[in-house]
């Protein structure tokens, strides 16, 4: 089961999506905060394995709370998966400088609430359709990364840079394997040990570390 922590200042909302993500069979929703701060404890207290996090709270933002669990986690921290009804770039941009490791709207059809939270708990970014690479490409361009840390792009294999190139335009693991002519399980060994270097949790933010070290131009 996929351990769930909702967070979010309407309770009609997190009662809709505990019932859509308990329907599923195999979610588990272990905890409901309805601010920032109450996440940050539940998060410590509960040790979920997805955290739905809403953008705008009294008593707390989610982006706020997002810092603080990613940074506070004593092991792995949970995965983010931020459900807003905003869809500026603005948010997007902050959700992934907190350290989110997904982005979704609340109008999303249910499945695609219920895939992205499969999705995040096995380790695989997640942004929204409406949301491009564009918004990663400018994210990366208003943030980019000091000179004196770029040589860490250089840490990894000529193979690493490759799949991690054909990550950030987008394509699967099978397409990634498939356009190099290698086993799946290769893309997956070979894109393993380059997120493990440049210390990303998952894809989402190994695209996010390629645009800001200019391993993928904008």
């Amino acid at each position: 089961m996929i351990r769930v922590l909702l967070v979010d200042d309407q309770a009609v909302v997190r009662a809709g999506f505990r019932v859509i993500l308990e329907q599923s069979g195999e979610i588990e929703v272990v905890a409901e905060a309805s601010n920032g701060t109450a996440a940050v404890d539940l998060a410590r207290r509960t040790n979920p394995d997805v955290i739905c996090m809403d953008v705008r709270m009294p008593g707390g933002d989610g982006l706020a709370a997002t810092r603080r669990i990613v940074a506070e986690a004593p092991g792995e921290p949970p995965a983010v998966l931020v459900v807003t009804t905003f869809d500026l770039d603005e948010y997007v941009f902050g959700a992934l400088e907190s350290g989110a490791s997904g982005f979704i709207l609340k109008d999303c059809e249910p499945e695609e609430l219920i895939e992205a939270i499969r999705r995040l708990a096995n380790g695989q970014g997640l942004v929204d359709q409406a949301v491009t690479r564009r918004v990663i490409s400018e994210f990366a361009r208003r943030r980019p990364v000091p000179e004196s840390d770029a040589p860490a792009a250089y840490q990894l294999t000529a193979r690493e840079t490759e799949i991690v190139v054909l990550l950030a335009r987008g394509l699967s693991n099978v397409e990634i394997a498939t356009e190099l002519f290698i086993e799946t399980s290769t893309v997956k060994s070979h894109l393993g040990r380059a997120m493990a270097k440049i210390g990303a949790r998952d894809r989402l933010q190994t695209v996010v570390w390629a645009y800001q070290h200019g391993v993928v131009s904008r």
